[in-house]
Formats: structure tokens, C-alpha cells, sequence
């Protein structure tokens, strides 16, 4: 694995939309996310087809690809955000030119959908690629501090860091009413299964990630420390055999550890349920398991490096550092 140069201030960020489109944020989502960059002295350029449209709320397979490789062309580029999430991202692994994103490394960071194309970049061009904020994140007015200081840690620093729970979090529609937001006091990161454990970062959202699955595109897991996180639509019973599915890949035996984020509220997804689901399988009974980290849908949301490397404990106080980031 290798990493993309640092993001320095005066740095162009690439805003692409390589599945849904930028036309689902509200203009005034847009300016906020742009002007927060700004401040923070990036200059925001967008990608040519960004707004296109198509009956899929996205634009044509080309469109998208083509968005990828200009950004991932240009020199001027220095890191590459996606606009927000959706369904179709794995539409595009077939045409990705990967020696051409190898030859032009850089920041590529997203999450939800984008677990598709961050994994599928990381196996097959070598590039670290990044779990975290999309660009419409930046459009939150209130509740992103946690969020932008991960962000800035993860993306322009070499130095390792410690990763602590935010104190608190939300999952409501805070793109709806910026003004009256719901904050629920964080839970501590909780241990499923004790140990230690030091490996590469794969994974993401489970859905997705389970998209690349018996595909030339999932990633090696041998070694590997696994993000998973469950949005709204995953309920227990879908998290249960997707996560079986997961085990059942080549590779899984000799997996180090689990890291998953808090799930969505409409999950209904219990630690209790978690511990019981985790406790039934064989398979996990020697890894360590870390839940209630801060990556995922709920916000604030951390930003981490696939193919970083991260080192975690899972015990009564639990602890996870990013060591090679």
C-alpha cells in the first residue's frame, strides 16, 4: 500500500459525484460545504458532470468514469471528495482505468456507497484511499467539529493518533432544519470480543462493501482489521447474513480484528443484539471486536485510512489508534 500526499493549505479539492448527483443538495448545502473549505484554505473546483441527470438520480456510467479520471489526471488535484452517497458506484468498476490512478495517486474520500470505490481502488491500484465526511458533510452548520478535526488528522498529518468517541452524536435530517437538531449523548466504544490486534483497514459500509464479494475488486482479507456499519435500511437479521457472508470470503480464517460504527437508530440494532449475533459465530470467537466508533451514517463521522494501518485493544476500557495513516 502506499499514501497520497499530505493535503496542504492552498490545495484544490475535486468535488465528483460517481453516484448520485450534486442536484439532490440544496444550493444553500453547497455553499456552506464551499465555504467551509474555503475557510480552511482549500480552493473547491467540480467535476464537469457533477450535475448531469439521469432517470437514476445520477448521470451515465461515462459520465461518471470520465469524471474520476480527469480528477485523478489533473495536477492540479491534490484530493477528491464525493458529492454524497447513493446505490449504483459499482457500475463504474469495470471501466476505472486503476494504472492511471497508480500512476497519479491522491486523496480519494468518501463514505456510504462509496465503500464500492474506495476498496475497490485500494485492491487494485495499491492507493490508500479514505472512509469519511463526503462533500455535502461540510454543508452541516452545527455538530461538525469532531468531524473536521478527523478529517484534518486523517488527511494533513503523517503523525499517528488516538481515536476518541465524540461526546455526543445525532441521526436526524440535519439538512432539513439546520436550526433544531437532535443530540443524543455518545455511547462509550463497547468490547464484543476481548483481544489485541495490530493490521490494514478494509470495509466500510457492510452493504456495500458486501457489493464486491466473490469479485475481482474485494479486497485481500487475510491480516485485515474490518470497518463495518449498518445505515437505516440494515436491520439485525440483514446485518446477520451479511456479516456471515463476509465470514464465508477467502481470507476471512486469518482477519485480526472488527471495528464497527454506530448504527443507525432506525436499525434498531442493540449492543445486546450485536453481542449475541457476534457470541453464536465460531468464526469470531478468537478476534477482538470493537463497537460504538463514530464512522458511518450517524454523525459526526471519523475519517480513516483504507489500507492505513490501526492498531486496537477490545477490553473494558477499549482503544484504537491510527498508526500509519
Amino acid at each position: 500500500m502506499y499514501f497520497p500526499d499530505r493535503l496542504k493549505i492552498g490545495d484544490e479539492i475535486r468535488v465528483i459525484a460517481p453516484s448520485r448527483n450534486i442536484n439532490i443538495l440544496s444550493q444553500e448545502t453547497i455553499d456552506i460545504a464551499k465555504k467551509r473549505l474555503n475557510n480552511l484554505g482549500f480552493k473547491v473546483t467540480f467535476g464537469k458532470n457533477v450535475s448531469k441527470t439521469d432517470n437514476f438520480m445520477s448521470s451515465s456510467i461515462e459520465d461518471r468514469v470520465n469524471d474520476i479520471h480527469d480528477a485523478f489526471s489533473d495536477r492540479n488535484v491534490k484530493a477528491i471528495m464525493t458529492a454524497i452517497g447513493g446505490y449504483n458506484s459499482n457500475e463504474l468498476l469495470n471501466f476505472i482505468d486503476y494504472n492511471l490512478i497508480k500512476k497519479n495517486p491522491k486523496i480519494f474520500c468518501g463514505f456510504s456507497d462509496i465503500t464500492v470505490l474506495l476498496n475497490s481502488i485500494s485492491s487494485k491500484s495499491g492507493l490508500v484511499t479514505y472512509l469519511g465526511p463526503h462533500f455535502s458533510s461540510f454543508g452541516m452548520e452545527n455538530g461538525f467539529d469532531y468531524t473536521q478535526e478527523y478529517f484534518l488528522k486523517s488527511l494533513s498529518q503523517k503523525e499517528p493518533f488516538e481515536i476518541e468517541s465524540s461526546e455526543l452524536y445525532s441521526d436526524d435530517l440535519w439538512f432539513l432544519d439546520q436550526k433544531n437538531r437532535k443530540f443524543l449523548k455518545s455511547p462509550n466504544f463497547s468490547s464484543l470480543n476481548n483481544g489485541h490486534a495490530e493490521g490494514e483497514l478494509v470495509g466500510g459500509n457492510i452493504a456495500s462493501f458486501s457489493l464486491l464479494f466473490g469479485t475481482e475488486y474485494m479486497p485481500d482479507l487475510q491480516g485485515k482489521i474490518i470497518l463495518l456499519e449498518a445505515h437505516s435500511e440494515t436491520k439485525i437479521q440483514h446485518f446477520d447474513r451479511l456479516l456471515q457472508s463476509l465470514i464465508q470470503q477467502k481470507g476471512f480464517n486469518l482477519v485480526k480484528g472488527i471495528l464497527i460504527g454506530l448504527p443507525q437508530i432506525d436499525c434498531n440494532i442493540t449492543q445486546i443484539d450485536l453481542l449475541k449475533l457476534i457470541k453464536r459465530k465460531k468464526e469470531l470467537s478468537t478476534i477482538p471486536i470493537i463497537s460504538n466508533l463514530n464512522f458511518g451514517h450517524t454523525t459526526p463521522n471519523l475519517t480513516l485510512p483504507i489500507g492505513g494501518v490501526v492498531n486496537i485493544t477490545a477490553s473494558e476500557i477499549c482503544n484504537v489508534s491510527v498508526i500509519r495513516v
